[in-house]
């Protein structure tokens, strides 16, 4: 599972303009994505404390390249390569749209996925 942590008014702005670039594709050239046991890392490290997070889950099979899988700046304190795209995020790609809060002490936790109900 990919998912990729924005502010919900950076992804209303994307669903106006149709297509979701980030705040990293034009500085970076990429846009930062994680798996979901490595997302509460960055989400901690830059977001703490924030309620307004989103967390995109991502259709890998519809992005229009490949992911790149390399170290994060920091990097994964278990060494794991987090997943980069470096081309614009479709927005068909997203399977899901969660909210993602933060702990009373401002921390993120691991996202807890409800399994499908049949």
């Amino acid at each position: 599972m990919i998912l990729h942590i924005v502010p919900r008014a950076a992804w209303e702005a994307a669903q106006a303009a149709g297509v979701y670039e980030g705040d990293t594709l034009a500085t970076q050239g990429f846009i930062h994505m994680s798996t979901e046991h490595q997302v509460h890392r960055p989400a901690t490290a830059l977001f703490r404390g924030r309620d307004d997070l989103l967390l995109l889950v991502i259709d890998e099979s519809r992005l229009p390249t490949p992911l790149v899988w390399e170290q994060g700046v920091p990097p994964d304190p278990e060494g794991r390569p987090f997943p980069h795209l470096y081309a614009p995020l479709p927005l068909d790609a997203v399977e899901k749209v969660v909210d993602y809060r933060p702990q009373p002490d401002g921390s993120f936790a691991p996202p807890q996925f409800q399994p499908p109900q049949f």
